[in-house]
């Protein structure tokens, strides 16, 4: 945004600044360009690994975000995106070291989602107009694995956040 000093978020829809010509990118949907307003502020992170250890920074990332979206001006509508990893096992790196899961030391990703999960709800869901949660399994081990631990909950209940977006935003908006 124009004008305002903060921290961008991971998606910011608004105005366009009048004097600014916006950039349609082949394949996108959404043209890009600096903004004069924040009308709908996304923000996004992802826990894979060691959730527990770093939930709290997490929360207070998502909940600075909000403060950041509404610096600007006006009412913007305030989403969240949240991924969290049901693995069994991963595998994180550090250059060539490799830092598998253990269940022990190094907890297994579903041996703290569902607690990442409810503290995250209790403590920074109140925060956003919109909060997702994306629920996911993924080793970061060859050959990369990837899959949603129940697409068509999360097909439904992206669908339905879009709605209620929209619907904000034609109320807040238009």
């Amino acid at each position: 945004m124009i004008g305002k000093p903060a921290r961008r978020g991971d998606g910011t829809f608004g105005e366009l600044v009048p004097a600014a010509v916006a950039v349609i990118e082949k394949g996108m949907l959404v043209a890009r360009g600096p903004i004069a307003t924040i009308e709908i502020g996304a923000e996004t992170k992802i826990l894979a690994k060691a959730m527990i250890k770093q939930i709290d920074r997490v929360m207070s990332d998502l909940i600075n975000q909000v403060t950041q979206f509404k610096r600007g001006s006006g009412n913007p509508i305030c989403v969240a995106f949240v991924g969290i990893n049901f693995a069994e096992q991963y595998v994180s790196f550090e250059g060539r070291k490799r830092w598998p899961t253990d269940g022990k030391k190094y907890k297994h990703p579903i041996q703290e989602a569902v607690q990442a999960e409810q503290r995250l709800n209790d403590k920074a869901r109140s925060a956003f107009d919109e909060f997702q949660v994306l629920r996911f399994r993924a080793t970061n081990a060859k050959p990369y694995p990837f899959e949603w631990v129940d697409l068509s909950i999360t097909e439904l209940e992206y669908s339905a956040l879009l709605t209620r977006v929209s619907r904000e935003y034609e109320r807040r908006f238009d």
